[in-house]
């Protein structure tokens, strides 16, 4: 299991973004949040099998239709073992 700290950059607000995602998470068993920030970033944390969560990160790069996705980063950091992918509001646990 990899956990992974990811910025998606461009525009990913407004386009279904972290509900298209959220869905794709799902589908590769991937665990973690995912929530919009004031600036216009989506911020998403991100735990799974390393082939899932590669899988994932390509997802992240494409988004859903209507996306505009200029940069993803993403860094590796300690597993906080979510047992699920949620959807957060912005700024909550901040």
């Amino acid at each position: 299991m990899k956990h992974f700290d990811i910025t998606v950059k461009g525009k990913v607000q407004g386009v279904f973004y972290r509900a298209s995602t959220k869905a794709v998470a799902d589908q590769l068993g991937v665990r973690g949040t995912i929530k919009n920030e004031a600036n216009g970033d989506v911020v998403i944390e991100a735990e799974g099998e390393p082939a899932m969560i590669e899988m994932f990160l390509e997802w992240c790069r494409e988004g859903p239709q209507g996306a505009e996705v200029t940069t993803v980063e993403s860094n590796e950091g300690e597993l906080k073992n979510y047992r699920n992918f949620e959807v957060l509001k912005r700024g909550l646990f901040k």
